[in-house]
């Protein structure tokens, strides 16, 4: 599987797993040209733009989460911002930003997720 097969599985995984737990996904890959959001979720009012990332087990000590760094931050910021202003016309609604980081086992045919919510 390649990289961009497993970004692709991962964000399934995420949307499903936030779907269980009572989110509700209404947007998928967000992209502008100065950055993109993974996942746009809402849930209890408050709108989660969540960053997906995904390793194999075979990087080991390279937890997913970690490559999430200020310049992701930030940019994850401009893209909500803008969201929030063209689809809710509200930039005073309660926001977060969320990381699900999921590790892939090959061997083990698993999947172990995490999830950090409000960074």
């Amino acid at each position: 599987m390649d990289t961009l097969e497993l970004g692709f599985l991962a964000e399934n995984i995420a949307a499903r797993y936030l779907e269980d737990g009572g989110y509700e996904v209404i947007d998928k890959n967000y992209r502008k040209p100065w950055g993109e959001i993974d996942i746009i979720a809402q849930k209890d009012g408050v709108v989660v733009f969540v960053e997906v990332k995904s390793s194999g087990r075979e990087a080991e000590g390279l937890e997913p989460e970690l490559r999430v760094d200020w310049k992701k931050e930030a940019k994850i910021k401009r893209v909500a911002a803008f969201y929030l202003e063209q689809e809710f016309g509200d930039m005073e609604r309660e926001w977060q930003i969320d990381i699900i980081s999921i590790t892939f086992d090959k061997n083990d045919k698993k999947a172990e997720l995490k999830h950090f919510k409000n960074i």
